[in-house]
């Protein structure tokens, strides 16, 4: 399989990045302070805001602080941080080809999880303070785009999740998602499914 694109706008947790064990536990000590179901909460979470997660529990004069907490708990540990199979050598030899990252984590977090995994960051990155609205709206994927001086239509957006797929495909995106954090069943609304990104090359 052959695509051809102007850029590649990549998701990061769950596609470039593995946090799940930090995200699970952030999660249940968060949940239990403010007596959520943890796996109701976490059953939605994944390529989503912390802000927008939040909010789907909470009142929205508690959002704020609430989701400040949870990012606090996550910032307390990096350990179980990993980078996804095939990621460090697909960065590091682009070929030249533009790339940036759309992340629904803050600055904040994308720079610890960078630093901890030694994924690199490229000139434009897009994280959750930089959009009104986080996926499955397009306004990450688009914006990335923008800067990147591409028309959305002429880029591939890799995504492992469905919100973030949504989010792709609703800027006009051809979305290639990987099966590293989602059964591939629940991938369908991808044009193109893979295992992992030791499958793909610039």
């Amino acid at each position: 399989m052959t695509l051809t694109c102007a850029a590649i706008l990549f998701d990061v947790d769950g596609t470039l990045i593995d946090s799940t064990p930090l995200i699970e536990w952030a999660a249940r000590e968060w949940a239990a302070d403010y007596g959520i179901d943890a796996d109701e909460f976490l059953s939605d979470a994944h390529g989503r805001r912390t802000s927008d997660r939040v909010a789907d529990f909470l009142p929205p004069d508690q959002v704020r602080a609430a989701t400040e907490h949870l990012d606090a708990l996550e910032a307390t540990r990096t350990d179980g941080i990993t980078a996804l199979p095939g990621v460090l050598d697909l960065l590091a030899d682009m070929n030249g080809l533009p790339w940036a990252l759309v992340t629904s984590m803050d600055r904040g977090q994308l720079a610890t999880r960078a630093e901890v995994t030694g994924v690199p960051l490229p000139s434009v990155v897009i994280t959750a303070e930089d959009v009104a609205r986080g996926k499955p709206d397009p306004s990450g994927y688009r914006l990335a785009a923008e800067r990147l001086g591409v028309d959305p239509a002429d880029c591939v957006v890799i995504e492992d999740a469905p919100a973030g797929i949504a989010a792709g495909r609703a800027a006009g995106a051809t979305v290639l998602a990987v099966a590293t954090s989602h059964d591939p069943t629940e991938l369908t609304g991808a044009h193109h499914a893979i295992p992992n990104l030791t499958h793909i090359s610039p």
